[in-house]
This record gives structure tokens, sequence and C-alpha cells, in this order.
């Protein structure tokens, strides 16, 4: 689906380009030969400029449309990493909670733990971000060192980072 300004850009870079090449050609034919080779410059370059634009029309639509949808993609990628990131950390607070053992119920955990495991184990996540995950999600679940859970989820966020920004 193309939004009115998409569709519409082809349409007024062509009216532009015309416009152009029949003001150029214009002054380019009253250099050579006065008004009436300026009408005839004129109109042979406008007629050539919006016939040069139409052809050239499927070609530039399919490379902007190969780009956002390349984009699209890469967007999509990139927020499921985050959705990933922020599951695990609110696993990570009900497990290591800062105001004590007994601030958060078992219930919970056991909610966000669910939680965390199923936005893990997404399909669309990619083989780096899925394997910290798990890495950072066995740490969570051994629950006995902070520091390795800590080391694990500072992993999970490099690796979130660096596939945002690898492009």
């Amino acid at each position: 689906m193309q939004t009115r300004a998409a569709a519409r850009a082809p349409h007024l870079i062509t009216a532009l380009l015309t416009i152009a090449a029949v003001g150029m050609g214009a002054c380019c034919g009253y250099l050579l030969n006065g008004p009436a080779m300026a009408a005839f410059t004129g109109t042979a370059a406008g007629v050539g400029a919006c016939t040069g634009s139409f052809l050239a029309r499927r070609r530039v639509l399919a490379g902007l449309k190969h780009d956002r949808d390349a984009a699209t993609a890469d967007g999509y990628a990139t927020g499921l990493a985050h959705a990933v990131l922020v599951g695990i950390a609110a696993y990570e607070a009900a497990v290591f909670p800062l105001t004590g053992p007994d601030s958060v119920s078992d219930d919970e955990r056991d909610a966000r733990r669910t939680v965390a495991y199923r936005i893990a184990a997404y399909e669309g996540l990619s083989h780096t971000v899925r394997t910290s995950a798990a890495a950072a999600l066995e740490a969570i679940d051994h629950a006995q060192d902070a520091e390795r859970t800590r080391k694990a989820m500072t992993a999970l966020a490099t690796t979130v980072y660096r596939q945002h920004t690898r492009r």
C-alpha cells in the first residue's frame, strides 16, 4: 500500500523534468535561431523528457519498493529483538526484585517466565539474538548468581544493539 505522497512523487518528478527540459530547450533554440527554433527545441526536449520519465518510472518504483521492503524487514527484526530484551528484563526483575525476595509472588514470576520464553522462542528472531536470549534465560533460571545473570543480560543487550546498528 502506497501513501498518496509516494504515489504522486513520480508524476511530480516527471512534470518537473518536463518543464525544465522545455525551458532549457527553448532557451537553447532561441539562442541558436530565434523564436521558431525555440518553440521546436522546447517541444522536442519536453516530449523527450516526458517519454523518458514514463519509461523509467517502472524501474524507479521497483527500486523504491525493494528498499522499502528491506527497511520494513530490518525494522521488524529490530523490534522483535527489543521485545525479547524487554521481556527477559521483566523476568529478571521478577527473579531479582530490588525491593526484596518476597515482593514478587510466585504466580507473577511464573507468568513473566512464560512470557519471556514465548517471546524468545519466536521464529522471526535472528540466530544471534535467540542464542543470547537462551543464555540469559538460563542464567536467570538458575537464580543463584546475580553477577552471571547481569553479564548474560549485558550480552543480550549488546547483541540487540549490534543487530540494530549493523545496517
